[in-house]
């Protein structure tokens, strides 16, 4: 018991969502469908040895082995 209300609410935000009309920054919209280049860089990982370390480590080429079917 109880959901009613519960409910009711997200069937009014959903309502408000679907009908209201917000005000989009087109020519935003317009950079970013351009492709144009991000205002932020992207990290980069650049210290491969913590990598090749867990590679190495979890890398065994005969773990799946043990899992083959056999006929």
């Amino acid at each position: 018991m109880g959901r009613g209300r519960a409910k009711a609410k997200q069937t009014r935000v959903a309502r408000e969502l679907k009908y209201s009309s917000p005000n989009t920054d087109l020519s935003a919209l317009q950079r970013e469908l351009a492709g144009s280049t991000p205002s932020y860089a992207p990290a980069r990982a650049t210290d491969d040895e913590d990598q090749d370390e867990y590679r190495d480590r979890w890398n065994d080429g005969d773990a799946d082995d043990d899992w083959a079917a056999s006929r």
